[in-house]
């Protein structure tokens, strides 16, 4: 093969023009390293070209300790190289390698561009992650096991036409939770649950089809998922079976929620069960307080750092309507339709093991009855908030609490103040509308989300308004200096380590809340909104994978700084010591910050607004 042809076969080369390919080609040149020679060195002279193994393999060595190993079609030098730094790590060749050693001057030009920088710090991430999963051995962890392999029986399998009475007779003779329905294409899935609420509760007719009451069509996994990984979707959808196909599709069988319970007692299915189960609020405090070390068990298995902010964020969702079910039966039947809107970060489904509270209650009454309802939601918003703070989630700085009389109101005054906010745009509107924005129905019989969304729509049309969020989305600044270092604070008790949270992750939510509102979506996760606005063609979509892979990489270092700190008896916080992370994660948040600044100058640029 020649050597376009082997470039064009691997990122980021894989993008480039067939003129632009060939000029990298031409410009390569060929070099030999004979296993155990190093080719860069840890702190020493910084890389003068760009390495692409051929052939072979090569070491990343931090002093002596192996924290990576590349093969055939991956880069190396490529962060000395542009930072003209000292190799943060020592490069060395595993055995006899071949290499492509390509010019710093096309170097940078490749690696400038859009695809080249998302392949860069897609990499770093990647090696990061390997280094750390190398730097801490663990015994076997059951979160690996696959789902295949939990399964522990052939799937029972329903026709469409059955009755829901035969197909009852039938889980209770098979001693099963579910039965699998072939359809067109796929599979359907009845399960005990489905009966219980769609027929039963409802006094249905035992001579329904199942095909009435079954969820068509259930999401089926490869029989090679990862037990752990089945967990978090399986806790994320709020399902308790998965059908399992094999690598031909063929049917497996089925997992349940009870295999997945297996795999230890920290797991984010057993919480929600056991605040499922308590029966007074402090019950539901006394389990809730058992969310850090579920975190800390997910970050330790190296689960995807956005998944475990969504976790965090259902278990409190969990804790809150336990809440609110207890509340309901203290106080009585509430006066009016209500719905209970997270806010912030909870809204997003993007909490850490540091998060306060953020919520408010929308209910459906005319202005002249608000004073004679709302007595009764202010006790319940009380029932809620005691029980979260005792939970260890604290109260809110800013009061965005549903306790406080301003953050209950009819669901007519609340699309009210998102046209306020929007047609004012004052820094206090903004901020406002920086929280307000971000929302979520948890619990509560009215439909808030469709009016809000609408209200939130029409600020799309509103270029004041897009432009003043713009202007916040550059307020905040990440911690670089002019010679690229990483900035720390300077004094107090936070000397010496960098604030990951409003230096980076909530820079990057800024930037999404900004591009979502251009976008006229009503996505509210953080990258769910980037993808949005990719698709609504407001930004690019190199940016938006940049600022998504940036949001990820902080959020681990983030997740990880804070576990280590639960683990030590330390209260945790979002301010990281450069100094006590490895080589690669240092790098990794330099370019993470480099990212973000890019997308602010962008945006800076498009909007014709400055910074502060």
């Amino acid at each position: 093969m020649d050597i376009a042809g082997f470039l064009r076969r691997y990122p980021p080369f894989d993008e480039l023009s067939d003129d632009r390919l060939a000029t990298v080609a031409g410009s390569v040149e060929i070099e030999h390293a004979a296993a155990g020679a190093t080719i860069l060195q840890q702190r020493g002279e910084p890389a003068t070209v760009l390495y692409l193994i051929r052939k072979g393999a090569v070491e990343l060595l931090d002093e002596a300790r192996l924290l990576d190993l590349l093969g055939e079609g991956e880069l190396f030098g490529q962060f000395s190289l542009l930072a003209h730094e000292g190799p943060t790590v020592t490069v060395r060749a595993h055995e006899d390698t071949l290499l492509y050693v390509i010019p710093e001057a096309v170097a940078d030009e490749v690696l400038g561009t859009p695809e080249g920088r998302h392949y860069m710090f897609g990499s770093m991430r990647r090696r990061v992650l390997a280094a750390s999963e190398r730097a801490a051995p663990v015994a076997p962890d059951a979160g690996l096991t696959t789902v295949g392999s939990l399964v522990g029986r052939p799937p029972v399998i329903a026709e469409a036409s059955a009755t829901v009475a035969e197909a009852a007779a039938t889980m209770a003779a098979e001693r099963v939770s579910s039965l699998l329905i072939p359809i067109p294409n796929g599979l359907g899935i009845l399960t005990d649950r489905d009966l219980r609420t769609r027929v039963v509760a409802v006094r249905g007719a035992f001579d329904t089809p199942v095909a009435d009451v079954a969820t068509f069509p259930a999401r089926c996994l490869p029989a090679d998922t990862l037990a752990g990984d089945a967990l978090l979707a399986m806790f994320a959808e709020g399902v308790h079976h998965f059908p399992v196909v094999g690598p031909s599709g063929d049917l497996v069988g089925v997992v349940t929620d009870t295999d997945l319970m297996g795999l230890g007692r920290h797991t984010p299915f057993a919480l929600k069960s056991a605040i499922e189960r308590a029966a007074t609020p402090e019950a539901v405090s006394t389990a809730g307080r058992g969310l850090p070390a579920v975190v800390v068990a997910m970050v330790e298995a190296h689960a995807d750092p956005v998944d475990v902010g969504r976790v965090a964020a259902l278990v409190v969702d969990a804790m809150t309507e336990r809440l609110l079910q207890l509340g309901i039966a203290t106080l009585g039947d509430p006066p009016a339709a209500w719905a209970w809107l997270a806010l912030g970060s909870a809204a997003r489904h993007e909490q850490a093991l540091r998060t306060d509270q953020d919520h408010a209650i929308a209910y459906d009454v005319t202005p002249e009855d608000v004073d004679a309802i709302d007595p009764y939601f202010a006790e319940l918003a009380g029932i809620v908030t005691d029980g979260l703070e005792a939970a260890g989630i604290p109260r809110c700085n800013g009061d965005a609490m549903a306790v406080h009389r301003a953050m209950r109101a009819p669901i007519a005054r609340w699309v009210e103040r998102f046209e306020e906010w929007m047609n004012d745009a004052t820094g206090t509107s903004i901020v406002l509308s920086s929280i307000g924005y971000d929302f979520r129905r948890v619990a509560g019989p009215l439909g808030a989300e469709p009016p809000l969304d609408e209200a939130m729509r029409k600020a799309a049309g509103n270029t004041g308004f897009v432009r003043s969020m713009s202007r916040r989305a550059l307020d905040l600044h990440p911690p670089t200096g002019f010679l690229r270092d990483l900035v720390v604070e300077r004094s107090g008790e936070h000397a010496g380590r960098l604030d990951v949270k409003h230096g980076g992750i909530t820079i990057v939510t800024n930037l999404a809340r900004v591009y979502a509102v251009q976008a006229g979506v009503a996505a509210k996760p953080t990258i769910a909104r980037l993808r949005a606005a990719t698709a609504g063609g407001v930004v690019d979509p190199h940016v938006a994978d940049e600022l998504a892979e940036a949001f990820r990489f902080l959020w681990g270092v983030r997740l990880r700084h804070q576990a280590d700190q639960v683990a030590a008896g330390v209260a945790p916080d979002d301010f990281v010591d450069p100094g006590a992370l490895g080589p690669l994660a240092r790098s990794g948040l330099k370019e993470a910050f480099r990212a973000i600044a890019r997308a602010q100058r962008q945006l800076a640029s498009e909007q014709g607004v400055e910074a502060r």
